[in-house]
């Protein structure tokens, strides 16, 4: 068997999609954000190369203000979810947090991350860069479940799951929920993603650029910003809050 035969399939893209592995070490996330930066086109997938962790990152360029464009991290969460689903067994179960917070059968397991050009939300962003994280391995492989808040695929039946092939379905779903929500407007990503919402209508606390917020999860707005009520009022929490800037990209 030759060299070439042992070589890992690169992953298709649709159209207008094109790939970039980074080398070992490499954060993708970051890396798309500086392409982003250097004015490479919308559609460029950046993607580490398979390990214990699968990481990649997605360039988009909006065409609205900051916080109607957002919306396009709730498709990167549905489209994840859907990949994951139609891969995974049946009985695996995937759901999201708000701010980006993946979980496979009611544990942590992994995130998605979100950065833009901008930080105002009545501003068109040139580019809007999301990022996904899903640990595959245990930390630990001799020490599996020590953390039973923590998982990742492989301890949830997930080992034939080729990450390949995965990366592959995030984008062609992501693809398709943008496109519904391009020529439908949010109606149809909103009821997909409430259906996978992880703690409405339960207290949650949360961190968000250096501010702490409690309160009861009552649901998001037309700009899937968290409606948020504590002590008989209710605040919206803009989804640009959960943005990556400076140091934290």
């Amino acid at each position: 068997m030759s060299d070439l035969d042992l070589k890992p399939t690169e992953p298709q893209f649709p159209p207008l999609f094109s790939g970039l592995e980074v080398a070992v070490g490499i954060d993708p996330f970051s890396k798309a954000c500086a392409e982003a930066a250097l004015g490479c086109d919308a559609g460029l997938v950046v993607y580490a190369p398979a390990g214990t962790e699968m990481q990649a990152a997605i360039v988009f360029a909006p065409e609205q203000p900051l916080d109607e464009a957002m919306a396009v991290f709730k498709a990167c969460g549905v489209g994840f979810q859907n990949a994951l689903g139609a891969l995974a067994p049946p009985e695996v179960g995937v759901h999201l947090s708000w701010d980006g917070e993946v979980f496979v059968n009611g544990a942590r397991c992994g995130r998605l991350r979100v950065a833009a050009s901008e930080t105002d939300g009545a501003t068109e962003p040139d580019w809007i860069v999301v990022g996904l994280e899903l640990p595959i391995l245990p930390q630990d492989p001799d020490t599996p479940g020590l953390t039973p808040e923590d998982t990742c695929l492989y301890e949830e039946g997930c080992a034939e799951v080729d990450t390949v092939h995965l990366l592959e379905a995030w984008v062609r779903h992501t693809l398709m929920w943008i496109s519904r929500l391009e020529s439908e407007g949010p109606r149809a990503l909103h009821a997909e993603w409430r259906g996978l919402a992880r703690n409405m209508g339960e207290g949650v606390k949360l961190t968000l650029q250096g501010t702490t917020y409690t309160g009861t999860f009552m649901g998001v707005d037309e700009h899937f910003g968290m409606l948020l009520r504590a002590e008989d009022k209710t605040q919206v929490l803009p989804l640009r809050l959960i943005l990556e800037t400076g140091d934290e990209i």
